[in-house]
C-alpha cells in the first residue's frame, strides 16, 4: 500500500473531530515529516488558523504576506526554504471551488521534497472533501475559523450561506460579506445543476436579529421554490407570499435573482430591490439597469416578470448591496460614483473568489475612519463560456 492511499484511509477512518490530528499523524509517519499542520481560512478572510483536535491550534498567519496566505491566495503549492536544510510546502485545501485553507508541510533536510510534492497536493484535496462531511458533526472547523466571537445574527447568516467560493467548467464564483463578524441582513445564495446556474443576491430590511430572521424565511422560501423546480418568477412570487404572510407588509426582502443557462450564455433576472449588478466586458465596468420591481413582501400576491440578459465569454459580473455603493466618503461621494468601478477594475487581475475581498478593502478605505453603519455585501461570478472536454474542479 503506497503512502498516499494510506492517508487517505486514515482521513476517511477518522473521528469527525479528529481529522486535524489523524492528518498529522498520518502525513509525519508516511512521509517522515516533521509537522503536519492544517490551517483554515477565517470568516474574514484575513488570517489562517491551525487546526488542531477539538482546539485551535498554534497562532494564526495572516492570509496576505505569509508564504501559507500565499499558497491560498495564489492557489498553488509553494514552497518554503527553512534554516538548516529543512523545507516547507504549502498546499492549498480546495473543495469544487471552495478554499477552506492550506495544508503546511515540514520536512527535514535530504527529503525528496519535489516528488512529495504531488502526492501531497492529492492528499491536501483529500482532507478537503473529509473536513467538507466531518463538519456536519462537530463545531472543531467552525471554532477553528473564527478570530472573534459572532454575533447572534452574524451566526444565522452564516449558517445559512452556501461556500464563499465555487467553480465549475464553465464559471467562477466568489462572494464576501463584511462586517464578518457583525453581518445581519445581507446575503447570497447559489446552485449549479447540469445545465443551469441559479445564483441570488438578498438584503432584509432592519437590523440585528429581526433583519437575520427575515432573510433566513426569504432565502428557506426561495430555495424551497427552487427545490420545487418552480421559475425564477414563481420562486420569487412564493417567496414574497411567505414574507407577506408573516410580517403583513411591515417588512421586505430585496432581492436580485439570476438564473444562467450554461449552454447557452442567457440568462433570466428578476431585480425586486436594492442589490445592483455591474459588467465588466473589454475592461469596462458598466452598471446593467433592470425594470426595479417590487421587494419581496411588500404587497400581497406580487407578478414577478424576469428580464433576458446575454453573457459572452470573458464577462465578469459584480454584484453588490447597498451596504457597498452606497457607503460615502469624507468628502460625501458615494462609493457607487467612481471608486467601486475603480476598485472592480484594479481587481482584473484577481481570480473571481478574490475579488469581493479587494472591492471590500477599498471599501474600508473609502469609508475613511468612519465605522460602517450596515453590512456590506460583493459576489463575483466570471463567466468562462462552454469548455469542451473540461471536467468541474475538484
Amino acid at each position: 500500500m503506497n503512502r498516499l492511499v494510506a492517508v487517505q484511509r486514515v482521513l476517511r477512518a477518522a473521528a469527525p473531530y479528529r481529522v486535524a490530528d489523524a492528518l498529522r499523524e498520518a502525513v509525519c509517519g508516511q512521509y517522515a515529516a516533521e509537522e503536519a499542520e492544517f490551517l483554515m481560512a477565517d470568516y474574514g478572510l484575513s488570517t489562517l488558523r491551525p487546526v488542531a483536535g477539538s482546539t485551535v491550534g498554534g497562532s494564526p498567519l495572516p492570509v496576505h504576506g505569509s508564504p501559507a496566505g500565499r499558497a491560498f491566495g495564489a492557489q498553488e503549492s509553494f514552497m518554503e526554504d527553512l534554516p538548516g536544510g529543512r523545507v516547507r510546502l504549502h498546499l492549498p485545501v480546495t473543495v469544487r471551488g471552495d478554499r477552506l485553507g492550506v495544508l503546511s508541510v515540514t520536512l527535514p533536510p535530504g527529503a525528496p521534497s519535489q516528488e512529495y510534492l504531488g502526492e501531497l497536493a492529492e492528499v491536501a484535496q483529500a482532507l478537503g472533501h473529509e473536513v467538507i462531511v466531518a463538519d456536519r458533526d462537530t463545531d472543531v472547523y467552525l471554532r477553528a475559523r473564527r478570530t472573534d466571537r459572532l454575533t447572534l445574527a452574524a451566526e444565522m447568516q452564516w449558517q445559512l450561506l452556501p461556500a464563499r467560493s465555487c467553480a465549475g467548467p464553465q464559471y467562477a464564483l466568489g462572494a464576501q460579506l463584511q462586517p464578518a463578524y457583525a453581518i445581519f441582513g445581507d446575503n447570497f445564495d447559489w446552485a449549479a445543476s447540469a445545465d443551469r446556474l441559479m445564483l441570488y443576491v438578498t438584503n432584509g430590511m432592519g437590523e440585528g436579529i429581526e433583519a437575520s430572521l427575515l432573510t433566513n424565511l426569504g432565502v428557506s422560501a426561495l430555495r424551497n421554490a427552487r427545490r420545487a423546480d418552480l421559475s425564477l418568477a414563481d420562486q420569487a412570487a412564493l417567496a414574497d407570499q411567505a414574507i407577506y404572510a408573516h410580517y403583513g407588509g411591515r417588512v421586505h426582502l430585496s432581492v436580485l435573482m439570476l438564473d444562467l443557462d450554461l449552454s447557452t450564455s442567457r440568462m433570466q433576472v428578476v431585480d425586486a430591490g436594492s442589490p445592483r449588478m455591474l459588467l465588466v466586458r473589454d475592461r469596462t465596468v458598466t452598471a446593467v439597469p433592470f425594470d426595479q420591481q417590487l421587494p419581496l413582501g411588500m404587497f400581497e400576491e406580487t407578478d414577478y416578470v424576469p428580464q433576458e440578459f446575454a453573457l459572452l465569454p470573458g464577462d465578469r459580473l459584480v454584484f453588490v448591496s447597498d451596504g457597498v455603493y452606497a457607503v460615502a466618503a469624507p468628502g460625501g461621494e458615494q462609493y457607487g460614483q467612481r471608486a467601486l468601478a475603480r476598485a472592480i477594475t484594479a481587481a482584473s487581475l484577481l481570480p473571481a473568489a478574490e475579488v469581493p475581498a479587494a472591492v471590500l478593502r477599498e471599501l474600508t478605505g473609502h469609508r475613511g475612519g468612519h465605522k460602517p453603519d450596515d453590512d456590506a455585501l460583493v459576489v463575483c461570478l466570471d463567466w468562462f463560456g462552454e469548455q469542451d472536454g473540461e471536467q468541474a474542479a475538484p
